[in-house]
């Protein structure tokens, strides 16, 4: 019997409601009073009394050999995947959490475009997960070790087998070494665990921290730099009152995975609500959701302006200045705040109801010498004409009451079964994500960045139908915050979200996916293959 997705949902014993912010019912894990006392509720915890942690940087422990120019030597890093327990509120017991070395989020990479370097991801983790596993789900079976992980650095052009492909795990007391060539813009990018069948919950842990890449075009721009540049990684977490990491689970015996997690506390660079202090001068924020499935809407609870200028794959053409930024899961955003006119007073940052951080503002600070130049970096649009494919693409749910059962698929498609799409490497293709769900999605394709052409209201009963595309409504071109080069695209439902993707880099298999991880875990992804180019014959 096939039932709606918020059927499903009660019957789960998770209530949905709302279309980016679908929530849970505060209880959702937590069946008896005893479990769902220890959570903590809302208002509990005092927000703005903790300092905002700024993640150390990452440095090298010397130099190997180059693995696509044998000749040269370039940096190595060693980063420890760990446990670790770290005070996440002034009021809290410090929280059980993973994270890189030692710290959680993990430290911050500085690099440079066209500076390739090496990291050796090591797994010093546990033997023992501390979230509940579903083994039911594709690569989670009791058959495998129990804590496994593989780092994918998110918006990398790398080559495949350093691109943290998700059966490439290892364990405990393994390790494995990943090439980053940098030949690539500068842009915001991030690392986080891949791992089949439990990113989720190793996400969840702790297991993310973000990458800066820098160029000349950028120096050049004489942006906020320094102290006045600072990296927030934005994430919810369900807290406990003893202050450790709840992760809710279903009423299914024996499948305990549930469609998305939303938690009770919004943390930032590994604090609860904290606050920064900043002088009355201009500041660069390099936002990224690190979120399992929550959306964040950005904004001062003064109105305060703001102004982004970059997206996931790097500088805008020109600032675009907003009061309000919405972000999905994995998507980033390059901003510069100008505080200049709160001299002495405090202003929130929060997300519709949610109180994300506060800042504090000083009195007076020293002279301001950056800028913020109307022009930043030309972004040349691809025209369609050069794509030489276009592929249709759906996103599907399946929901079956009779073996308490639910699955996500992209193009109906299931993880293990032969790749489909089989782009030539340095051709353009049109993909085409067909949403036949109630949920936006946000589609990510690795090594490649990508442009947004549009997107389309559809009627889904005629594609459920036999399968035609029916538009609704008028063509919404990409604009603003969405006009420059992409990794994560939202894919709204009963909506066709059309992308032109340039498939440069490396020949080999990568993958494509949801980035709500829940989502990602249970089915929604699929491996892609780009294929070497074929050679020219002698006199063509």
């Amino acid at each position: 019997m096939t039932i709606t997705r918020r059927k499903f949902l009660e019957h789960a014993g998770v209530f949905a409601s709302g279309l980016l912010l679908t929530e849970p019912v505060s209880a959702m894990a937590h069946r008896d009073t005893a479990m769902s006392n220890a959570v903590l509720g809302p208002g509990e915890l005092t927000p703005f009394v903790d300092a905002l942690p700024l993640q150390p940087i990452a440095k090298s422990m010397g130099t190997r050999v180059n693995p696509e120019h044998p000749s040269e030597q370039i940096p190595y890093y060693k980063i420890a995947m760990r446990e670790m327990h770290v005070k996440v509120h002034r009021d809290l017991p410090a929280t059980r959490v993973w994270g890189f070395n030692d710290s959680s989020p993990g430290p911050v990479f500085e690099t440079r475009s066209g500076e390739p370097l090496l990291v050796e991801w090591a797994n010093e983790l546990p033997l023992k997960h501390f979230l509940p596993i579903d083994y039911t789900l594709p690569g989670a079976e009791k058959s495998v070790p129990e804590v496994r992980s593989v780092v994918h650095l998110h918006g990398g052009r790398t080559p495949p087998d350093s691109d943290g492909y998700p059966e490439d795990w290892y364990v405990p007391g393994k390790s494995a070494v990943n090439f980053y060539p940098n030949q690539q813009d500068a842009a915001t990018l991030f690392y986080h665990d891949h791992a089949m069948g439990i990113n989720r919950l190793n996400v969840y842990a702790g297991l993310q921290g973000m990458f800066l890449i820098r160029d000349a075009v950028e120096d050049a721009l004489n942006l906020p730099s320094g102290k006045y540049e600072v990296p927030l990684v934005i994430y919810d977490r369900f807290l406990r009152k003893d202050g450790q990491l709840e992760y809710p689970v279903s009423a299914i015996p024996g499948k305990p995975w549930v469609p998305e997690v939303f938690g009770n506390v919004v943390l930032v660079n590994g604090k609860a609500m904290p606050y920064l202090e900043v002088e009355p001068r201009k500041y660069r924020l390099r936002i990224l959701n690190g979120s399992n499935a929550r959306f964040y809407r950005l904004s001062f609870d003064n109105g305060h302006e703001f102004h982004m200028i970059g997206s996931d794959q790097g500088l805008l053409e020109s600032p675009l200045t907003l009061r309000r930024l919405q972000l999905a899961p994995a998507e980033r955003a390059d901003v510069v705040v100008d505080f200049s006119k709160c001299a002495g007073k405090r202003m929130q940052l929060v997300s519709d109801s949610l109180q994300v951080m506060q800042f504090r503002v000083a009195a007076q600070g020293g002279a301001d010498t950056s800028a913020l130049p109307m022009k930043l970096r030309a972004v040349e649009r691809i025209k369609e004409t050069t794509a030489v494919k276009t592929r249709l693409l759906t996103l599907d749910e399946h929901l079956n009451l009779a073996d308490q059962s639910m699955d996500m698929m992209l193009n109906n498609t299931p993880w293990h079964m032969p790749v489909t799409e089989k782009p030539v490497i340095d051709t353009t293709e049109i993909w085409e994500f067909v949403n036949l769900t109630e949920d936006t999605h946000p589609i990510h394709l690795h090594l490649v960045r990508f442009q947004i052409l549009d997107r389309q209201r559809i009627d889904t009963n005629a594609f459920f139908d036999n399968r035609t595309v029916s538009f609704m409504g008028s063509v919404e071109p990409a604009k603003g915050s969405e006009a420059g080069w992409k990794d994560t695209v939202r894919a709204d439902p009963g909506t066709l979200t059309r992308i032109i993707v340039p498939f440069k880099g490396y020949a080999g298999r990568y993958v494509w996916h949801c980035h709500l991880l829940e989502h990602e875990d249970n089915e929604m992804m699929r491996p892609y293959e780009i294929l070497a180019a074929e050679p020219q014959k002698a006199g063509k």
